[in-house]
């Protein structure tokens, strides 16, 4: 099938050249199924959680769904033609889970598994190196109906799972990726409900966060014993500064760190959870989970968007979180960080918050520290083509928000941080989760009305910071195919 044509590149906006970054850093963009797949229903794909969440009245803020999303099963050929055009060396998505077992169990949908095997093939004929993730949040409905990740045999559901997805393709994956985001699912999905399967079960959500990490370790085990190559996870992490000079501001800030950040690094990175406490609430044999947990790792994948302000609670701590309701009793207050620009998602941008994150994760674990890969960063904002500029999508403050990050990242790097990677939220703009589809992270922006894909300005920045990275000169004299003149 011949992709269609490709509308043109904008032109490269004049921005300072950014640092130099060492020869073979990674450069990348990332998606995941539920967001942009669609075809939910096609060829033999099972019901996964949040299919049924998305139906439930006032889960999705704007009514929508992800039936289609941005319909990347049937035109993922157009979609891995803008990654080539762009020069990025990997391309980080997911599988979905039950698109390859419909039930999450027993018979393999092969029909869904020839569809990821397709897209390796295209990816690699790109010149692009695939990065699958084996779980991006769509547990299949049938999982979750059985106790989803608060029962211990999802962890051997999801480790079968790895096993039948390597098999299939692991001669052409260099990088492997078990989990995204477990943090976020404990969370957001079993603690606090604003996400798929939508439970309020506060602190008795934290077995969720067991399973996650037992199933990475399970599948870490599956991979290898598949002849799979470098092995991750992405997990989200962000600096936590103290609301106030207390005794109760730090330590709430504390047990906010433990419960967002150790939780879930320190059990892989030094096979032991932060606190004994902690650990005396998690269920099963759990120092034996901890051995299959702390599988060693070939790099670790850190998403990062912004820091958190903690301290104790007060009347003045924050009520909701970007839209998200907090429950009023919780040990720790969460304040705004002022004086920041802020993206349309509502989130601070600060850009050193990078730095100190990275520079942290050295200091805490050491030589347990694997190398780091940044596996997302990115922002939200809504600019559409611009009908009196050619269809132009003109999103300056999105190539600001990068060239500061990749700027902070780049300090950490000097400081002796050993980062390999840096994958974009998003190659297009797409489902966002609760938020349906009123935020807007792409580098290609998207017409959920037509489908037709619109390279952003900032599409041309990253192809442009690509090319520099890679011949060590800048030549922005680019017309509008990209092509140098």
């Amino acid at each position: 099938m011949t992709p269609p044509t490709q509308p043109p590149i904008p032109p490269q906006p004049s921005l300072p050249p950014l640092p130099a970054f060492p020869p073979g850093f990674l450069w990348g963009v990332s998606a995941s199924a539920f967001q942009i797949e669609g075809a939910v229903d096609a060829d033999g794909r099972g019901p996964s959680v949040w299919d049924a969440f998305t139906r439930e009245a006032g889960r999705i803020k704007d009514g929508s769904h992800a039936d289609v999303a941005t319909d990347h099963y049937h035109r993922y050929r157009e979609d891995v033609a803008l990654m080539a055009r762009l020069g990025v060396g990997a391309y980080r998505f997911s599988l979905s889970w039950s698109r390859v077992q419909p039930t999450g169990a027993g018979p393999v949908n092969q029909r869904g598994l020839d569809f990821y095997d397709r897209l390796v093939d295209e990816v690699c004929a790109a010149g692009i190196a695939p990065v699958p993730t084996l779980f991006h949040w769509d547990t299949p409905l049938a999982v979750e109906e059985r106790g989803g990740w608060l029962e211990r045999d999802t962890a051997e559901r999801f480790a079968a799972y790895a096993s039948v997805v390597a098999e299939r393709l692991a001669d052409r994956v260099p990088r492997w990726i078990t989990l995204n985001e477990p943090a976020e699912v404990t969370l957001l999905g079993y603690g606090l409900g604003e996400h798929a399967p939508g439970k309020r079960l506060v602190f008795e959500a934290l077995p969720a966060a067991h399973h996650q990490l037992l199933a990475h370790g399970r599948a870490v085990e599956a991979l290898r014993a598949a002849g799979a190559r470098e092995i991750g996870i992405a997990s989200s992490h962000s600096p936590v500064w103290t609301a106030g000079d207390t005794d109760e501001d730090r330590g709430a800030a504390e047990l906010y760190d433990m419960l967002m950040n150790r939780l879930f690094a320190d059990p892989i990175l030094t096979g032991a959870y932060p606190d004994e406490g902690l650990a005396s609430l998690m269920p099963g044999p759990v120092a034996e989970d901890l051995k299959v947990i702390a599988a060693p790792l070939d790099w670790y994948g850190i998403n990062y968007y912004n820091p958190a302000l903690v301290g104790a609670p007060r009347p003045d701590a924050v009520t909701s979180l970007a839209g998200i309701a907090l429950p009023p009793d919780l040990p720790f207050g969460l304040y705004e960080i002022e004086g920041r620009e802020r993206t349309d998602f509502g989130w601070p941008v600060v850009p050193e918050g990078l730095h100190e994150l990275l520079v942290a994760f050295r200091d805490r674990y050491g030589d347990a520290l694997p190398p780091l890969m940044i596996t997302e960063n990115g922002c939200s904002y809504g600019e559409g083509p611009d009908p009196a500029a050619g269809g132009r999508v003109a999103d300056a403050r999105r190539i600001a928000y990068h060239d500061g990050h990749l700027r902070a990242l780049h300090r950490a790097m000097a400081d002796g941080v050993d980062v390999r990677g840096y994958f974009i939220w998003s190659i297009l703009d797409n489902f966002e989760w609760a938020e349906g589809y009123r935020q807007r992270f792409g580098l290609v922006h998207v017409d959920y009305d037509t489908l037709a894909r619109t390279p952003k300005d900032s599409y041309a920045w990253y192809r442009d910071v690509i090319r520099h990275s890679r011949t060590g000169s800048r030549d922005s004299r680019t017309g509008p195919d990209g092509e140098a003149r």
